[in-house]
């Protein structure tokens, strides 16, 4: 099959530091390539996913996340050099809505943000014209009035993955400076159970500075080290030493990449109970799930006792690269032949 796959302007494929849904489209290029599929990929200009690259990416430029701009220019660049693809997934907002008349190339669409009020009207809107894919059931239940065709959970390539000793001494917080993230509380949770922490997060808005400085900072010292943002192997060995991965989402996560990536690390989780965190983490098995400060920090010693091999064994099974690969390999020759999807969607 000939796949084309879009992901956004502003980050390359994969990352060089933060970048979850870059990431994952990496993953999928990767494994959609290792089944024998012919990836054409469209992403910024420098990515070195091993997949082949449309010409005429355009440079990436974080300093403008999410300016329109960027993405529509992309987008109608990206389509043109897709030409000739059997199937195309695109991975932007704007790329479904604008390009909806561009011929008889289907295309599917995942939705990486949450549903919310922003976002509603924009994938009602984009499910009139591909077929809309969900990344956990909690969003899709999430999707009122929207057409979702399939929840599809990502996947992670264990096998590039070091497997760590959990023998720091250290919890550890990785994500986005932001109060959805939950630095504040990983922190809090840390400091009641005399457990180190040390915070990894990308810092690139001008909320996110100014989160930091105002609210953060003052938070650090003893115990409590903010080691900045990191590039892949740095972030495998912080998650891959710790003892436990500090996730006190304050909001909905769609999905949470980091999750699945300190699992493979051989890492349990310990988070709340928002969003997609309990399709994620088995409670008692990969981690903890508990949903105020008091119980996290009572629950993080005990990350100890978890087996390592357990979080390792889901990032191999349940949350493979091969699995996410070949589902969505099944979701695109159902498209290409359309035929009803067998797998129900959560309502």
């Amino acid at each position: 099959m000939r796949i084309g796959i879009i992901a956004s302007p502003w980050l390359t494929v994969p990352p060089e530091g933060y970048g979850g849904t870059e990431t994952v489209i990496d993953v999928l290029a990767r494994g959609l390539a290792a089944l024998g599929h012919e990836v054409l990929l469209a992403a910024a200009s420098g990515s070195a996913s091993p997949v082949a690259l449309a010409a005429g990416s355009f440079p990436p430029d974080p300093r403008h996340l999410g300016r329109t701009q960027d993405e529509l220019r992309h987008v109608i660049n990206a389509y043109r050099r897709l030409d000739g693809m059997e199937i195309i997934h695109d991975n932007t907002l704007a790329g479904p809505l604008l390009m909806r008349a561009s011929g008889a190339i289907p295309v599917v669409s995942t939705a990486h943000n949450p549903m919310d009020a922003l976002t509603l009207p924009i994938y009602r809107a984009i499910a009139g014209h591909a077929s809309l894919l969900a990344i956990s059931r909690h969003q899709a239940t999430s999707a009122r009035g929207v057409d979702i065709c399939r929840v599809i959970h990502h996947g992670i390539d264990a096998d590039s993955i070091p497997l760590g000793t959990g023998s720091g001494g250290y919890a550890c917080f990785l994500g986005r400076m932001h109060p959805n993230k939950g630095v504040l509380t990983a922190i809090e949770v840390a400091r009641r159970s005399g457990v180190p922490l040390r915070i990894a997060a990308k810092m690139a808005s001008t909320g996110e500075h100014e989160y930091f400085t105002q609210v953060i900072r003052p938070k650090l010292g003893g115990d409590i080290e903010y080691v900045g943002e990191l590039r892949a192997g740095e972030k495998f060995r912080l998650l891959g030493e710790s003892l436990a991965l500090l996730n006190p989402l304050q909001w909905a996560e769609p999905f949470g990449m980091v999750m699945i990536e300190a699992m493979a690390t051989g890492t349990p989780v310990l988070c709340t109970s928002r969003g997609s965190a309990p399709e994620i983490v088995d409670d008692g098995v990969t981690g903890f799930i508990r949903d105020t400060p008091r119980a996290l920090a009572a629950a993080l010693p005990e990350c100890a006792h978890l087996k390592r091999e357990d979080c390792r064994a889901s990032t191999e099974t349940i949350f493979s690269a091969r699995r996410m690969a070949l589902e969505h390999v099944d979701f695109y020759e159902r498209c290409l032949a359309r035929e009803p999807d067998p797998c129900p969607v959560p309502v």
